[in-house]
């Protein structure tokens, strides 16, 4: 009998896609990031403040991602970014062809960075690449630091880990130094700058971050 490996095979063209998402990102000079949590995380509550902070010399998209609802897309048009909405429609992730077939419905030769804000979900994301420059983690004070070692998969594809609500650390029961060693034992070339987008708090780090990759990106366009 014959065995078929179907999620192999569902990986691996969902990685032929992203290649082809990746090339044509690189080739415009767009820099991409793929935004993972588990839900109530604060993914979109930064992107409010990313947004607002860096539109006045980056030019923004966005993608949300969401298994329901257009909660998220309606926060972020206000602030006048053309964003689209993906619903999954029960699926835990984002992936290489949902990504590619929306990509027609926004302005990519007319902006610099597109940020995927992908489903909440500690399992599902990492596992697929949409052809991203990087994959930008962010754990909350709120889940908890035993998270690291419990999805280890996530932290090991991040590019940069960011601890958000930090502003929350003198109400919740959370070792700051405990998580950071544990995501330093899992990828040992991913940052961990704690920022509360609620606050401000150390989002200059952050941002300084990001304009840095974005400019490298820019700098390829032709």
């Amino acid at each position: 009998m014959h065995e078929v490996d179907v999620n192999a095979n569902v990986l691996e063209a969902n990685q032929s896609i992203a290649l082809e998402n990746r090339e044509l990102f690189t080739q415009k000079g767009l820099y991409v990031f793929n935004l993972m949590s588990g839900p109530g995380a604060g993914k979109t509550t930064l992107l409010e403040r990313t947004l607002t902070a860096l539109s006045p010399k980056v030019r923004f998209a966005v993608i949300e991602g969401d298994v329901q609802s257009d909660f998220d897309a309606r926060r972020i048009e206000k602030l006048g970014v053309p964003v689209v909405q993906i619903n999954t429609g029960g699926a835990c992730h984002l992936d290489a062809r949902l990504v590619h077939n929306h990509l027609s419905r926004l302005p990519i030769d007319a902006v610099d960075a597109l940020i995927i804000e992908n489903v909440g979900n500690l399992v599902c994301p990492a596992e697929f690449d949409l052809g991203e420059h990087d994959k930008v983690m962010l754990l909350s004070v709120t889940e908890g630091a035993d998270k690291p070692r419990k999805y280890p998969v996530m932290f090991h594809v991040a590019r940069l880990v960011l601890l958000t609500k930090t502003d929350l650390l003198p109400y919740v029961d959370f070792d700051v130094q405990a998580a950071s060693k544990a995501i330093a034992g899992l990828n040992l070339d991913a940052p961990v700058i704690p920022v509360s987008a609620r606050t401000g708090d150390n989002f200059d780090a952050w941002l300084g971050w990001l304009s840095a990759r974005i400019d490298r990106v820019r700098s390829l366009r032709g």
